[in-house]
């Protein structure tokens, strides 16, 4: 999905940020606050992604909180849909 997502949106988009190692969380395009494009990912499916890179769950989830979920790039920082539910 992100080769498609950057075919659309990245001529006029350049800016937007993808999570490395993480494309097969990805779920669509969102927009921010800032009322630009941003990538949206699953928190479920970045948790799974985690752990098949060899991390537990519970480590997994403490590095997508502090260091996915707590991260700020800019108006296109990536989405996070809690999906865990």
């Amino acid at each position: 999905m992100r080769e498609e997502i950057e075919e659309a949106y990245g001529l006029e988009f350049p800016g937007l940020l993808f999570i490395d190692d993480l494309d097969d969380a990805i779920i669509g395009v969102g927009q921010s606050t800032a009322q630009v494009p941003t990538v949206a990912y699953s928190a479920e499916k970045i948790l799974e992604c985690l752990v098949k890179q060899g991390m537990g769950f519970h480590e997994a989830r403490e590095f997508m909180e502090y260091n996915i979920e707590g991260a700020f790039a800019g108006d296109h920082t990536p989405l996070i849909i809690d999906d865990l539910f």
